[in-house]
């Protein structure tokens, strides 16, 4: 009866890897800014397994990814910039539905709702 029970715990937690989105590679997205304005961000994602890794462009240059995760659709990772000698954490949250990722961003310590947008794997 044990054999069996750890047999179909195995089985399910290799059918859930097997089925994490694969979003390896470049996505780009038009990320809500000040005062309504969008700018441009590149996304490089690299998936092993249930880890996401990577980095972001934007106006910081190359920004690495951090504790990023991948679970079935859904991927979760933080960007940790400095300004002035003052770390801020962005954290981001998304849904992967072929090759768009609707995604959500919020600043750490900050009030108000997350801002919305999305993401498309680079052509």
């Amino acid at each position: 009866m044990k054999s069996r029970l750890f047999a179909a715990l195995v089985f399910a937690t290799l059918a859930t890897a097997s089925f994490a989105a694969d979003i390896t590679g470049k996505w780009t997205a038009e990320v809500p800014g000040r005062n309504g304005q969008t700018r441009t961000s590149t996304f490089d994602f690299k998936v092993d397994g249930e880890k996401l890794t990577g980095t972001t462009s934007g106006m910081q240059g190359d920004v690495p990814l951090v504790d990023g995760s991948v679970k079935g659709d859904d991927i979760a990772f933080n960007v940790e910039m400095n300004f002035n000698g003052n770390t801020m954490k962005m954290m981001y949250k998304g849904k992967v539905t072929g090759d768009v990722i609707k995604m959500t961003r919020t600043r750490e310590g900050a009030e108000g709702p997350a801002q919305e947008f999305e993401a498309k794997r680079a052509k």
